[in-house]
């Protein structure tokens, strides 16, 4: 083997562990191996930055504005408002729940879907009698299994078919061609989560339900008017470096102070609100001016128009993971203050300034209004949503948002143009049409997915172009000995089992190369292959940091890991076996 495929070989290698188990973000990552590739003369420039230029690359792109246009108009909640009802009985409720996600996520990215879902589930739940953790998790794999029924689907799909075409554009497919074996998975997928999920997902308390009493996690006191502490600063009063408490908010004449800075002057009445731990309370009554507040209503139970409180999704991609809430002066940065943190469906005890971060923690935050759209689109949090006086959005333009996207989906399904200019046609007239600012399609564009997207495709062409496909094709060829019904399931498991450590856009485009060289070495059809690495990389239920949607619903819904081993193994090997059954008789080999 070449030199060249050896480096090709230990760079793509060394990719995998890396973006599963260090902090560094995938698109980090793969962009370091591909500028490492450059420099030692594996790749030229031209292969290094072709993701760039992709055709599938700029499809998603556009997608996502299309996304956010129904989003900003308030499509999908309005879909939301219309279809939940108030069902009897758990198999209903998941019913009514899961079939409208598993359709709408066949036409739009699924992150969005979900993370508009999970605040109307949370609230849908107690009103229908189910808990949310009963229906959290299967929201999230009903989407995964929504996007396996149109190219449109996934991120995944669109690249993979992308690579397709610029291979050999006479293997272009259409729209719905996946849908052959798209809708069986679905169908079989959702039968299982609606009659067998519920036997398998044991009780678990959720965010929500740890977040519902504010006084088990804050203290209130009050400022005496004829104490010492009136018309002194919080810094001056003692009340900024607290060991086990500090000031999130001050309460005054009917309005709130929120995230008070240590130069806010106190007044006598002032009601100010401590998070943290409850032997804080001794620390309080060693300061002399501070008096028990009045008996009554929280003060975070109160809505003011000057403040929010937020549940926010700790991202694996956080810069906060691994430090202490106070170390990294969270409130400084984003503007707001943690009131309380949830992991895995119990509040973390102790105080909340020695805290370390974790992914999927769920943190309850006291903002002011601007920092909701603010950090909406911010890589620390997977999922932002208001606990209180919650605005929905205006749906005057919601049909013409959906209008556009049907319009998309129609002009590529009867192929009058190809799927990136029908893409292109419909996020311009969102754009023109006003369903979408321009400052919310950069918001709404995932940066982090599609460097990824475009970096993994300089690690596939040093694989192609330094030989190290074809010798890895040799070899898993000789591991299937040369028979294409082993070849298929051992493509299907590989890519299924990376998706389950790293990115899916990467598992699928890194393996791309390495799939189509065993098929040319085989003298079989490559869309068997194709087809199977498209499904293999949406099937993932078997963790938590999978799939974003998984890791999405992981804090809000209580879960530990093994309960998406326990409800998503079985799963993955139903969906598995239903694809591996009906792909070589859609495309024979």
């Amino acid at each position: 083997m070449p030199l060249d495929a050896w480096i090709s070989l230990v760079v793509v290698i060394g990719v995998f562990p890396l973006m599963a188990f260090s902090r560094l973000g995938p698109d980090i990552v793969l962009l370091g191996a591909v500028i490492l590739l450059l420099t030692l003369g594996v790749i030229d420039a031209e292969q290094a930055l072709g993701g760039f230029s992709s055709s599938g690359l700029f499809t998603v792109a556009f997608m996502y504005v299309l996304v956010t246009s129904i989003r900003e108009t308030g499509g999908i909640d309005l879909i939301i408002r219309h279809v939940l009802g108030r069902p009897r009985g758990e198999g209903k409720v998941l019913a009514r729940l899961l079939l409208p996600v598993a359709s709408l996520s066949g036409f739009l990215n699924n992150t969005p879907v979900v993370a508009t879902y999970i605040p109307a589930v949370l609230s849908w739940s107690r009103r229908v009698g189910v808990p949310a953790h009963r229906l959290l998790m299967p929201l999230s794999f009903a989407s995964i299994l929504g996007g396996t029924i149109t190219l449109f689907g996934t991120s995944t799909n669109l690249v993979v078919h992308g690579l397709l075409i610029d291979r050999d554009p006479s293997l272009a497919m259409g729209l719905f061609d996946i849908a052959w074996v798209g809708i069986p998975v679905a169908v079989v997928g959702l039968a299982y989560l609606i009659l067998v999920g519920p036997r398998l997902l044991p009780a678990r308390r959720g965010a929500e339900a740890v977040f519902e009493n504010p006084r088990e996690f804050t203290i209130e006191m009050e400022v005496d008017a004829s104490g010492p502490l009136v018309d002194r600063t919080v810094e001056e009063a003692g009340l900024r470096h607290l060991q086990e408490l500090f000031l999130v908010e001050i309460e005054r004449d009917g309005n709130v102070v929120s995230v008070v800075g240590p130069g806010e002057r106190l007044k006598g009445g002032d009601r100010l609100v401590f998070a943290g731990t409850s032997e804080g309370a001794v620390e309080l009554q060693q300061v002399r001016g501070l008096v028990p507040t009045r008996q009554g209503e929280s003060s975070l139970e109160k809505d003011f128009k000057e403040r929010r409180l937020v549940e926010a999704v700790v991202s694996n991609q956080c810069q906060f993971v691994g430090q202490r809430i106070r170390d990294g002066h969270f409130r400084t940065l984003y503007g707001a203050a943690v009131l309380a943190v949830c992991r895995g469906g119990e509040r973390v005890a102790g105080n909340l300034g020695q805290v370390r971060l974790q992914p999927a923690d769920v943190l309850l935050l006291e903002a002011r209004p601007p920092f909701i759209e603010r950090h909406r689109q911010s890589r620390d949090f997977l999922l932002i949503s208001q606990v209180n006086g919650a605005a929905r959005p205006v749906h005057e333009k919601a049909w013409l948002a959906w209008s556009i996207l049907g319009g998309v989906v129609l002009l590529a399904t009867l192929g009058v143009m190809s799927m990136m200019n029908a893409a292109m046609l419909g996020a311009a007239l969102a754009l023109l049409t006003g369903c979408c600012s321009v400052g919310a399609a950069k918001r709404g564009l995932d940066a982090q997915v599609l460097l990824t997207i475009a970096a993994s495709f300089g690690l596939g062409a040093a694989l192609e172009a330094s030989g190290a496909a074809v010798v890895l094709a040799g070899a898993v060829l000789d591991l299937a000995d040369g028979n294409p019904w082993t070849l298929l399931v051992a493509v299907y498991v590989l890519v299924a089992l990376l998706t389950a450590l790293v990115t899916n856009n990467a598992a699928a485009v890194i393996t791309f190369p390495i799939v189509m060289a065993s098929a040319d070495s085989l003298g079989v059809d490559p869309m068997p292959f194709v087809v199977a690495v498209m499904f293999a990389a949406s099937a993932s239920f078997l963790t938590p940091i999978g799939y974003q949607t998984n890791l999405m619903v992981h804090g809000p819904g209580g879960y530990h890991f093994s309960d998406f081993l326990r409800l998503g193994g079985p799963l993955n090997l139903l969906t598995g076996a239903v694809a591996l059954t009906l792909i070589p008789l859609i495309w024979p080999f």
